[in-house]
């Protein structure tokens, strides 16, 4: 089936091309002159001239032919430009920084970003930071409380204020116990 732009170039440039369509041989003839309408030259004429027109329709047919499949390729550079548009990415924003956090947020993108995607992405990942940043925030807090509890006992030592055992252990265990706990809190590494 022709496409749609090859049966409007054939109806406007090849339906009433043909020399029969729009003049008959009695219409030819009747342009000469009397005394030459009868001459076998006439008919041959005629003849001649339907020749000639249906070889320029047959060159107009590759012509429309041609400019439809230009017009294909032409298409197909376009949608290319157009995907290449729309798969374009935001000005300002990095290639490489895009692709870590499509790999870190396990989402997998298959399209770059564009203007439309860009701003809902962003802002979903500011709340994760945020989330991330207050659990961060709340484990200081308590590792701060730890730290600041071990040292208080530490003082209470070096002062010579003792508690007295609530469970009957030694002084020496506890204090032991206290410092060994103080040394893990010490060496585990902030968040973690």
């Amino acid at each position: 089936m022709p496409s749609q732009e090859a049966k409007m170039l054939g109806d406007f440039l090849l339906g009433p091309a043909p020399l029969r369509d729009f003049m008959t041989l009695r219409d030819f003839t009747d342009i000469f002159p009397r005394a030459h309408r009868s001459n076998p030259a006439v008919q041959h004429i005629y003849r001649e001239l339907q020749r000639l027109r249906e070889k320029d329709m047959e060159l107009v047919r590759r012509d429309i032919a041609d400019e439809v499949s230009r017009s294909k390729q032409l298409r197909r550079e376009y949608a290319r430009e157009r995907r290449h548009l729309d798969g374009a990415l935001v000005a300002g924003l990095d290639p490489v920084a895009l692709e870590m956090e499509e790999e870190l947020s396990g989402e997998g993108r298959k399209k770059a970003h564009t203007l439309r995607t860009v701003y809902s992405d962003m802002d979903e990942a500011c709340r994760s930071l945020e989330a991330q940043i207050a659990a961060i925030e709340q484990e200081n807090r308590t590792v701060l409380a730890d730290v600041q509890q071990v040292v208080g006992a530490l003082s209470d030592l070096r002062h010579g204020r003792f508690a007295p055992s609530a469970s009957g252990e030694d002084m020496g265990e506890q204090v032991m116990a206290t410092l060994k706990r103080m040394e893990a809190v010490c060496q585990t590494p902030a968040g973690s």
